[in-house]
């Protein structure tokens, strides 16, 4: 069967179309995406304002034809932590759901973590061991750990890349002051918020997920020669005073950094850093399948009972 997998996320409303049946790996066919970054508007009362909203709308429309101009037999769409902690999400959902006819659902943070967990496991087999999981989109932070397939143990938190530029790095080059508070902030949500679970995650293979991980470890590859399929923590913590002092334009220029990406990479880096030292991990493969694919999987196994 031939599915449509609407992701709105924070940066962008993403149309992945994939065929797939139980038992088999999910192929891609063709996708659309339009970079949105619905964080940015945001108003004073936390609701999205009309003008975002009437984007939105518009972003679903074309990605809702999109799928069905190729031929998809259903279509999995799902909101995550811009459209979950706007206070006006619920009746944008109510509005899309009907103008567009889809069944767009909102994922808790857990959802996340656990989808997440679930398209690593299978990407990398039972041979993995037990897994912890890391994934940095633009509103949340989410985290898993566990030796199934679905996680012992999932934390979500509001460390998204989006999130953090938009409250802390509003200067272009990056004040010091504001790299510092960014960093305070993130570490000491990490400290109060980490369930004993997984600080003591007993873990024995560290995985990373999202275009955040991905642009930080070929950021690495190009300037320390490392493997872009691993980021190492000591290779991260030489490059993000780096990047940090970089404008915007002088990290676009850098491999695989388009320029929104360019605007959250430090906070991105600033989490991903943050993360790894406190659960102890120096260094995460970076696994290509995410929530999508879980969804996508997840499905699937609801069709085969």
């Amino acid at each position: 069967m031939r599915l449509g997998v609407l992701d709105v996320g924070s940066n962008t409303i993403h149309l992945q179309v994939m065929d797939a049946h139980p038992g088999a790996r999910p192929t891609p066919t063709t996708n659309f995406k339009v970079e949105l970054r619905l964080t940015e508007y945001l108003d004073i009362t936390g609701a999205i304002s009309a003008g975002g909203v009437q984007l939105l709308n518009d972003a679903i429309k074309e990605a809702v034809a999109h799928a069905r101009e190729n031929s998809t037999d259903e279509i999995l769409a799902f909101a995550t932590s811009a459209v979950r902690d706007a206070s006006n999400g619920a009746q944008i959902i109510a509005d899309i759901n009907k103008t567009h006819e889809i069944d767009l659902q909102v994922l808790t943070g857990d959802d996340e973590a656990s989808m997440t967990f679930l398209a690593v496991r299978r990407w990398l087999g039972w041979s993995a061991g037990k897994l912890l999981v890391l994934d940095i989109g633009g509103g949340s932070l989410e985290i898993a750990s566990g030796v199934d397939e679905n996680p012992e143990a999932t934390l979500s938190l509001p460390l998204g890349a989006a999130r953090l530029t938009r409250e802390f790095l509003s200067n272009d080059p990056y004040s010091a002051k504001g790299i510092k508070s960014a960093e305070k902030h993130v570490d000491d949500l990490l400290k109060s918020s980490l369930p004993e679970s997984l600080r003591s995650h007993d873990a024995n293979h560290f995985v990373a997920t999202s275009k955040t991980f991905r642009t930080l470890a070929r950021i690495c590859a190009q300037w320390y020669g490392d493997n872009p399929k691993f980021l190492e923590k000591s290779a991260l913590a030489s490059a993000l005073p780096r990047l940090s002092t970089m404008t915007n334009k002088e990290r676009a220029e850098l491999p695989g950094v388009s320029s929104s990406r360019a605007q959250q990479i430090v906070a991105g880096g600033i989490v991903a850093l943050a993360v790894m030292e406190r659960l102890d991990v120096d260094e995460v493969e970076i696994c290509p399948w995410a929530l999508r694919e879980g969804i996508v999987l997840r499905r699937l196994d609801w069709l085969a009972d």
